[in-house]
């Protein structure tokens, strides 16, 4: 399924604008460390990880009241590809109506719009998608809704193929959700998205995102996905801002915390600058995790 997407408050971090010459500075506010936005013409592609919460909690941690607030972390980072997890159908509208210049592709894990979306939105005038599918993370992954691993909810992956018309670059986005209690699971999804991305087109930049459920680093999901011949993890592949718990509980920021939020690429790809963006506004968090963005140079 593929669908056309669309006070003063304090703040903990603020982007400011250089020229293009310093593009490679690097600034430090309030004990975060910025980076400049890509220019205009720049080929470089930024990516987005971020998992929206998407039960029904009560104020001031209803979609309602974080909303606002997902806006503007989306204004601020202007992400040309977004990989989202646990949105629901009403989180993929307000998110298609955010963002007018991009298109998503998703379906819901049990079918249709029922339970989460691990949409991908893409920037419509830059990408043309040249093929998309699903597979669900079970042993039987053409079944839309299987689970036969052991997790309590449905967990499954949403793909595309891209070609960037701006450099002619075809590569894939791959954006999953891997089970939070069921560590075997974990491992045996880790194994099905390793196999499907080697069956992706030979040579094509692959780029995974998702909450993994599992800590970059140090555990045996993260050891698959990121072993001899698989992917690399984009926050060690190059430069990066300050480490953070990027699923924050509805609690300050915890420096140099878990990571189980990731991006992975594949191929020839090279990490410009990666950050954990921990922004709050007036006690209100956006979510109860932080988003992960990368900016990559896909190379020829």
């Amino acid at each position: 399924m593929a669908g056309r997407a669309g006070g003063d408050m304090a703040t903990l971090r603020r982007r400011w604008f250089w020229p293009v010459a310093a593009a490679a500075a690097i600034l430090l506010v309030s004990g975060f460390v910025l980076v400049e936005p890509k220019a205009a013409g720049d080929a470089s592609v930024r990516v987005m990880t971020y998992n929206l919460r998407g039960v029904n909690d009560p104020p001031p941690r209803d979609w309602r009241t974080r909303l606002p607030l997902v806006r503007r972390l989306l204004r601020e980072h202007d992400p040309d590809l977004l990989g989202v997890q646990e949105a629901r159908w009403h989180q993929v509208r307000d998110l298609a109506r955010t963002l007018p210049e991009y298109r998503w592709i998703g379906l819901g894990s049990q079918g249709g719009t029922r339970d989460q979306f691990l949409a991908i939105f893409y920037r419509e005038r830059r990408f043309e998608v040249l093929d998309f599918d699903h597979f669900w993370l079970s042993d039987t992954p053409s079944v839309i809704g299987s689970a036969t691993w052991g997790n309590r909810y449905v967990r499954m992956v949403t793909w595309a193929k891209f070609r960037d018309r701006r450099t002619g670059t075809v590569f894939y986005q791959a954006n999953t959700h891997l089970d939070n209690l069921s560590a075997g699971s974990r491992v045996r999804s880790a194994r099905l998205i390793l196999d499907r991305v080697r069956g992706f087109q030979a040579g094509a930049p692959v780029v995974l995102t998702g909450d993994f459920n599992d800590t970059a680093g140090a555990s045996p999901a993260y050891a698959i996905l990121t072993g001899p011949g698989a992917l690399r993890d984009t926050w060690t592949a190059g430069r990066h801002g300050p480490q953070y718990r990027t699923e924050n509980h509805w609690e300050p920021p915890e420096p140099g915390g878990r990571r189980i939020d990731w991006i992975l690429v594949r191929g020839r790809v090279r990490t410009v600058w990666a950050e954990i963006d921990p922004y709050r506004a007036g006690g209100v968090h956006p979510s109860d995790h932080d988003p992960v963005i990368a900016r990559l140079a896909f190379r020829r």
